[in-house]
């Protein structure tokens, strides 16, 4: 098929998107590439479909693992097979899904970053026909980038493995420095960048100086009709925030990454379809969203970074109608990045420290835990040995740097389990034990291709089959588990860390110092560009454009700093109209303070009565109490 009926078939499209076009077809001749496509620009459609034009399969990277997630199902409902591996997985399911890849007609294949780092899964991806590689966030690639992963320093192995596979780089926010970095960083053979301007015409891009931010958000909620998405620094506060624009009679809801993750889907859905008006969210919202017709993003607390705050922002307005882009921002917003900037980067001692008490906290031998995969509880961890939690989630980033763990925030990994036996084994062991055999039978018919691959189970929709508790349930598939019948593997929404190499003695772990104060400094110039923006009095969509380098761009017109602008010009204007009315009404004869009012077109009484007054004190015009004249 060619490139436009792929896309009519599986996304009922007739045209392409301004650049897909040019960014497939320049992956079709086998040059690398890096696209720039803003927020809802359609970055996967420049992927997946030279993927399905040409044969083999094409591997997907991509640090969100939710986002990973919602892709292979988007794939799976149009008929096209892929699969996605990701941290908190045991050994066994990623050697099968391993398999499906190599063997299997697999379309398909997303990572993690962090799984490149095992040899299994490269020495594997040796044998498969890859067509493409695909590396989503590229910035991520970059130590000059807001969202530096380590990992993502491993992608040029892939290259290694399949030399003449052209390579796609897609992000939706990156500086000039950080383009020359992805391409450098991923062996480009030649510099090849597609980039749609960061220009959004119709957003109008607002700071708001305010001290009473609560009231500010009810305003514009209040003022500005529509969808909305509310974003702010916590958990505690997305609830907070819900619950008081509800009283208020908004209908609005919260989500974070600390909700279930049937919960999230459901709010996520609900938002979209307009079942509720505005959703309160962490920054953890948002990502895969392509909601066209939202009207206003308000930021409650300043981003880290512009590249943060551009691309939450551009959720705003894709259906190219008038949209607000509202940051709230005042002092003491200055003071709390500043001391977040403090806690983000840990000392090299207090790095290796985390280390040292995480390797106790999960009773690591010195010499031990090469490749073992632990859930995080940060909270308790934190609370065990006193750690500050944002400081500690720092230094497990850095410790990943060092390639002594991964560490991968809030994976949400469904029950699953997958029959250790075969199916005559299984016939027998029911007749047996007559006890279990309603509970194996509701197994066999509530999950196909469990004897060749693990199944994603829901313990209550079993629970209600068999009439049963979900905790009886949870007990069965164990004791099935202790006779080694099956594998079973309870859902986890938990944070993973992976141990990368043997514990090594505190004084044998490495930290690069330097390395240390370079992220330091990247962070500070790029929080010191956010506050800049939140206090210039130049146009806010030129600032913004300029940091991107879109150096030409006109003003916008329609953001704070234009409006207020052409309010001074239009005021300027109307005073000097005023003022030539006046001057030509006291040149032929003395008025008293009504009739030259009256005689006056322009402006409002208060803007005349305002340039008199400003004319006396100049001496201008003068009265004697009663009369006006020259």
């Amino acid at each position: 098929m060619t490139i436009q009926k792929i896309l009519k078939h599986y996304w009922k499209h007739d045209h392409f998107r301004p650049l897909q076009k040019e960014i497939i077809q320049s992956v079709l001749l086998g040059r690398d590439t890096l696209a720039l496509l803003p927020t809802g620009g359609g970055k996967s459609v420049c992927f997946q479909v030279p993927a399905l034009a040409k044969e083999g399969i094409c591997i997907v990277i991509s640090p969100l693992i939710a986002l990973m997630k919602d892709q292979v199902e988007n794939l799976k409902e149009k008929g096209i097979n892929a699969i996605s591996i990701v941290s908190g997985m045991s050994k066994r399911e990623v050697d099968l899904a391993l398999d499906k890849a190599i063997y299997n007609d697999v379309k398909f294949l997303y990572l993690s970053p962090e799984r490149l780092l095992s040899e299994l899964v490269q020495e594997r991806i040796r044998y498969m026909k890859v067509n493409l590689i695909a590396v989503d966030e590229a910035h991520c690639i970059s130590q000059w980038g807001y969202d530096f992963r380590p990992p993502y320093l491993h992608l040029a192995d892939l290259r290694e493995l399949h030399p003449d596979v052209p390579v796609l780089a897609l992000t939706a926010t990156a500086t000039a420095t950080v383009r020359d970095d992805i391409q450098q960083k991923l062996n480009f053979k030649e510099n090849n960048v597609f980039q749609k301007s960061f220009e959004r015409k119709n957003v109008a891009y607002v700071v708001q100086q305010q001290e009473n931010k609560q009231q500010k958000m009810l305003d514009i909620v209040n003022g500005v009709k529509g969808t909305g998405i509310i974003y702010v620094r916590s958990r505690k506060e997305t609830v907070d925030i819900a619950r008081i624009l509800n009283q208020e009679g908004y209908s609005a809801d919260y989500y974070h990454a600390g909700l279930e993750a049937t919960q999230r889907s459901r709010r996520q859905e609900d938002w979209k379809t307009g079942r509720t008006r505005i959703i309160v969210a962490t920054n953890a919202f948002g990502m895969g969203i392509d909601k066209p017709d939202v009207r206003f993003v308000i930021h409650k607390d300043i981003p880290e970074s512009l590249e943060a705050y551009y691309q939450e922002a551009g959720r705003a307005g894709r259906d190219e109608q008038k949209a607000y882009a509202v940051l709230l921002y005042n002092q003491g917003d200055r003071h709390k990045l500043a001391k977040k900037f403090e806690l983000s980067f840990p000392t090299v001692d207090e790095i290796k420290k985390v280390y040292h008490n995480l390797c106790n906290y999960y009773q690591l031998a010195y010499g031990a835990g090469e490749g073992i995969n632990f859930d995080l509880d940060i909270g308790n961890f934190c609370a065990k040995f006193q750690f500050d939690p944002i400081k500690t989630l720092n230094a497990l980033k850095f410790l990943e740097r060092s390639e002594l763990v991964a560490f991968t925030e809030s994976v949400f990994l469904p029950s699953r389990f997958r029959f250790r036996v075969m199916n005559e084994d299984l016939y027998n062991f029911q007749i047996q034990n007559r006890g279990w055999d309603n509970f194996v039978k509701t197994l066999l018919r509530s999950y196909a291709g469990a004897f060749e691959n693990y199944v994603n189970i829901r313990e209550f929709d079993l629970a209600k089959r068999m009439d049963t508790s979900v905790q009886q349930i949870i007990e069965g598939l164990n004791q099935l588990q202790q006779m080694e019948l099956l594998y079973y593997l309870p859902q986890t929404d938990k944070p993973q860390v992976t141990f990368l190499s043997e514990r090594l003695n505190i004084k044998d772990v490495l930290i690069d110092k330097r390395y240390l104060e370079q992220r330091k400094e990247v962070f500070r110039q790029k929080m010191e560009a956010m506050f800049n923006y939140a206090e210039t009095s130049q146009c806010r969509s030129q600032l913004l454009l300029a940091y991107f380098d879109e150096h030409n761009a006109h003003k916008c017109g329609i953001c704070d700093v234009c409006l207020d602008e052409k309010r001074r010009e239009s005021s300027f204007n109307t005073a000097d109209l005023i003022t030539d009315e006046i001057a030509r009404a006291l040149s032929t004869d003395r008025m008293n303070l009504d009739s030259l009012i009256r005689s006056v077109t322009a402006g409002n009484e208060k803007e005349r009565i305002t340039v008199i007054r400003t004319l006396l004190d100049a001496g201008k015009i003068k009265t004697d109490g009663e009369h006006y004249y020259l």
